[in-house]
């Protein structure tokens, strides 16, 4: 669980601290989100609020609610999952636990009403009319393609994986006691999209909790609003009485993504290269060391290591990341379409040559890395130029947690292909005969390669 941070400053008691507000006119014609680009959407999800103040200010550092009185954008929000929407998804198949948990807050504690099995419509608009029970459903943009369109380019702005949840509640109730992300949910920041009607939220942050033990914010939120929540901010919300019911929409990203991921990430790929030019780190370890504790002379020398390490990563340009970055592109949803990405499948276009001029289509859905050669497990290993994309991967299983259902997709180039791929990488468009490679032969191949898995076109 994530440890509380302790309160700053003087330790006095403080009043509540409230969440910066802003409130938007209406706008004369619809408003809705920029699908532009990545940060054109993410410009746009905050809006009036600017980027560079929001990272400033409020990532990871405290909630920023969002008030906005557009109706074109509380009716869009209203349109990201309704009610209705559970009937058409149930017929398709969906089971209690994986897809949908049915749960209320009673006397402080989460009580979980779920059945065995395949879950219908019938039983849960039972439970939810009858028991007065929230409906959580776990990963929507599997289905609704609005969230799918958001949280693919969520993920290209991010570089991490973004999931979403929805939890519809009655009337007069509410489906969690107060709570702050889980063991799975560790290291995510949140937006909430709350619609249609106006459920009640209150949030908590953690040292408050600790100082004074009561909430620091309390706000009744409407259609349209967006709320942002860092990691472990402790939060619960309701409906309040006299209404059909509410509905928000969670989106997190950043999970196992910090500094700490990324440092056993690439600590890895430092010691395989500082290996093989320091026989230091060649040599044996004393005997029997794993059979006893830690001894002193064992961390004399491991801090030596590290010491040999950091000044090899001074000088460093590249780091070789073992596993963060085919974990994202093997698990992130593919590329929107509104043919649900078949189409990608196949190249399109025409046929590369040499003396075709080329270049990169979905460059935020593919990764360039070297890596030590997979296919070889000795201690001569060779570096290989890796390329995985997520052009082919599964919407259906996005943040499911289905391992055995993911594979990789992409290509692997011998190190010399290194310069060529990247003229590729940088260029807005490159002729082929132009690439830094030897022969004619290799360069119409190469692209050859890419354009059969829908990385390039001709242009």
């Amino acid at each position: 669980m994530p440890k509380k941070a302790k309160p700053a400053g003087s330790g006095k008691e403080e009043g509540p601290v409230p969440c910066k507000q802003m409130k938007v006119e209406a706008a004369g014609g619809p408003s809705a989100l920029n699908f532009d680009s990545p940060s054109s959407l993410f410009e746009s999800l905050i809006s009036p609020i600017k980027t560079e103040t929001f990272f400033k200010e409020f990532w990871e550092q405290k909630p920023l609610l969002i008030q906005r009185g557009d109706p074109a954008l509380a009716t869009y929000y209203g349109s990201l999952f309704k009610l209705t929407d559970l009937k058409s998804l149930c017929s398709r198949g969906t089971y209690y636990g994986r897809d949908v948990n049915v749960c209320r807050c009673v006397n402080g504690k989460k009580k979980v009403l779920n059945k065995d099995g395949k879950a219908h419509f019938l039983q849960l608009r039972k439970d939810f009319d009858q028991k007065r029970a929230t409906i959580q459903f776990h990963q929507p943009q599997r289905f609704k393609d609005e969230l799918w369109r958001i949280q693919e380019k969520l993920e290209c702005y991010f570089g991490s994986l973004v999931g979403s949840n929805v939890y519809i509640t009655p009337a007069g109730s509410q489906g969690l006691p107060p709570h702050y992300d889980d063991v799975e949910l560790e290291g995510e920041k949140h937006w909430r999209l709350y619609h249609p009607t106006v459920p009640l939220a209150r949030e908590y942050s953690v040292e408050a909790e600790e100082r004074i033990g009561r909430p620091v914010h309390e706000f009744m939120l409407k259609p349209g609003d967006l709320l942002y929540f860092p990691r472990g901010t402790i939060h619960q919300a309701d409906t309040p009485a006299g209404l059909a019911h509410s509905t928000h929409v969670t989106i997190s990203t950043y999970q196992n993504n910090s500094w700490g991921d990324f440092l056993l990430d690439t600590i890895s790929g430092l010691v395989f290269d500082t290996a093989k030019e320091d026989v230091e780190l060649r040599t044996g370890i004393p005997r029997q060391l794993l059979l006893v504790e830690s001894t002193t002379v064992a961390t004399r020398r491991l801090s030596g290591f590290l010491r040999t390490l950091a000044d090899r990563l001074e000088g460093t340009k590249e780091l070789l990341s073992s596993d963060m970055k085919k974990d994202f592109i093997m698990h992130r949803l593919p590329p929107y379409s509104a043919g649900d990405g078949a189409e990608l499948s196949t190249p399109g276009g025409k046929l590369p040559r040499l003396d075709s001029v080329v270049r990169l289509q979905f460059k935020d859905h593919i990764i360039l890395t070297v890596l030590p050669d997979q296919d070889q497990s000795d201690e001569a290993q060779e570096k290989m130029v890796y390329i995985y994309h997520s052009l082919k991967n599964s919407r259906e299983t996005h943040m499911m947690g289905n391992e055995e259902e993911t594979e990789f997709h992409g290509l692997r180039f011998p190190l010399s292909h290194l310069d060529a791929l990247k003229q590729i990488w940088n260029s807005p468009a490159i002729s082929v005969k132009d690439l830094k490679l030897t022969t004619d032969e290799e360069k119409e191949s190469l692209v050859l390669s890419l354009w059969t898995e829908c990385l390039i076109q001709v242009v």
